[in-house]
Order: C-alpha cells, then structure tokens, then sequence
C-alpha cells in the first residue's frame, strides 16, 4: 500500500513543517483506494485544558468544493507566520484551542468527486432521517451510482467516523466550542448555516445563535453573510451536523454549548461572471481564475477571527438572563421560522 500525493495534501504537508513543533499533528484515518493509501490529518493548536474554548475548521467533506480545503490551508499559512511574531494571537492562544481537519474527504478531493472512494456523499451519510426529505437530493440508499447516496444504514463511512471521533474528542470535551465546515455550490450569495438540516425545528441554542448574529450585525455593519437555518433552504436525510449536535445534547444538555456551522460559498455567483465555466468539472463549485481563487482565500478571514475572538469573549451571548433569551428567541423565531 503506497501513499499518493495532490496538490492540496502537498500544500498541507508544507505547511505541517512551518507549524513545526508548535502544532500536535495527527494522522487520524487512513482512507484505502485503488491500492492507494489516503491519510486525514488533524492539526491543533494552543491549550491543551479541557475547559478551554475551541474553533475547528473542516473542509473537503465534499471532494468536489475543494475550495472549502483551499480556504483552511491559506488561513493555516497565515497563521504559521503570526507564530514567529504576533504576541497578541500567542496570547489567544495560551486560552483557546484550535483544530484544523482541512481534507475530510482525501479520496474525494483527489478525484474531484462529490463523494467518497465509495461513491458515499459524507454529507448525507449519518442514520439522522430528515423530516419530509423525499427528494433524491436529499439523500438515498438506491445505489452509489447516484449521486447523494447515503450509503450502508448500519455503519457510517470511515471519513464520517474520522470527523466524529474528533468533534468528539476536542470539542464536545470542552464548555464552549464552534465548528465551521467550509462548503460551495449554493447560490449566489455566502450563507452561514446552523442546526438544523433535517428539519424545521428550532435548536437549542437558538437564543446564543441570534445574540452571536447581532454581535456580528454590529461589528461588520457591511459583511456579506446570510445567516440562516439549512432547513430555510431545503431540508436532508443523513447531516453529519444533526447527528453530532443531537448527540451533544443527550450527553450534554445545558452544561455546555456546542455550535456547529456550515459556510457555503455561493458559487454561483462565480459562474454568472465566467458562465463557461459551467462545462468544467470544477467550475460550478470552485473559482477557476487565479485572481477570484485569492479574492475567496482572503474573503472570509475576517469571519474566522470575529468567531475566535467571540469564543475568548463570550459573555455576551452565552450567558444570557432569562429575560434575555426569550427576547433574543421571540426575534429569531420571528426571522426565521414565521
């Protein structure tokens, strides 16, 4: 069995060896195809304490939305040259832990393909079954030859498994923790989804969610996100997102606060300026010009530092009164579900 090289796992690798001793590489799956060896990679940086807050970052579930890897690994370069000078993140860091899986999917982000080495979308793959999801894109068992295949009901992929045991480990271990899963291909316009996908219902942390929003509102008066419920959107069988988020909650309650996210890049926005690219392969989820690929690198940096800062500082919002939360959940009620 033989490791392969590509270019984003060759970008990641680099990057490993800038972060030095600095940063706990692990390798924590290793994905087999085609008599290929695949491995997943988790980095983490800062304190190591149980109770320090942490932010991870996933990107590549989906193979094709590469872009979502790119993004991760150009914030990783940043941050591996603010560790040779800025005091200011050291200190973040010394009170917060973060946790990079850039490529979820290897297999997938090789081949470009949506899905993995088992023709499985990671993505519809969890036993999670969405409230009146009946159609294909929703997610289905018919045969891995379509796409938004669920795969076997009984067992989740090895790359499914990978990014649970980390959630598990590094966030779920922790009071307060954010996840971000970097995604593309949906509209025109960047949307910052949470909990949930498989249905309508409001979640339990729907009152943080809309103090963390006006939070955002007000320090980025101009920011380019819509921040939403999945369900707003379309609803589907088999998120990863519920699954560990209701798992949260059983375990958890209100001990603590877990806060997954997904970004989707709106894409199509991409294609309206260069509609040719439409017979690409890669065009309807990745920008294919140089200048737009840095445009999105640098896009959403400002994002990734607000939700660091907001994990340091987050009295705010996490700690409401009760008068509080049953204001800030009658707005977000009234926002999204009526």
């Amino acid at each position: 069995m033989t490791g392969i090289k590509f270019p984003e796992l060759e970008q990641l690798e680099r990057i490993i060896e800038q972060f030095g001793d600095r940063a706990k590489i692990e390798v924590i799956e290793r994905i087999q195809y085609q008599d290929q060896e695949f491995p997943i990679h988790c980095i983490t940086l800062g304190s190591t304490r149980p109770d320090a807050p942490a932010l991870a970052f996933f990107g590549g579930v989906h193979g094709l939305e590469k872009i979502g890897s790119e993004v991760i690994l150009s914030y990783m370069e940043t941050i591996s040259q603010l560790l040779d000078w800025d005091q200011e993140f050291l200190s973040r860091l010394e009170k917060s832990r973060l946790v990079f899986v850039p490529i979820v999917n290897p297999v997938g982000v090789y081949l470009g393909t949506r899905c993995n080495g088992n023709g499985v979308d990671l993505m519809r793959n969890s036993p999670v079954e969405g409230v009146g999801s009946t159609r294909i894109y929703s997610g289905h068992r018919i045969t891995p030859r379509l796409p938004w295949y669920r795969g076997d009901q009984a067992n989740m992929e090895k790359e499914a498994q990978a990014l649970c045991r980390i959630v598990d480990q590094h966030l779920f271990n922790s009071p307060l923790s954010i996840a971000l899963d970097l995604h593309s291909g949906f509209g025109i316009q960047d949307r910052l989804w949470f909990p949930y996908a498989s249905r309508l219902t409001p979640f339990a942390f729907l009152a943080e969610t809309m103090a963390l929003k006006e939070r955002f509102d007000r320090c980025y008066r101009h920011h380019i996100y819509r921040i939403e419920p999945t369900s707003l959107e379309y609803t589907i069988n088999g998120d990863l997102w519920d699954y560990l988020f209701d798992d949260f909650i059983r375990r958890f309650e209100a001990e603590r606060l877990f806060l997954p996210l997904t970004l989707e890049m709106g894409s199509w926005l991409w294609l309206r300026k260069s509609p040719m690219h439409l017979f690409s392969r890669h065009g309807l989820f990745h920008p294919l010009l140089p200048h737009r690929q840095q445009r999105i690198f640098r896009r959403h940096f400002m994002l990734f530092d607000f939700l660091h800062r907001s994990l340091l500082y987050p009295e705010q919002w996490t700690q409401l009164k009760p008068r509080q939360k049953a204001a800030y959940e009658k707005k977000a009620m009234s926002l999204w579900y009526e």
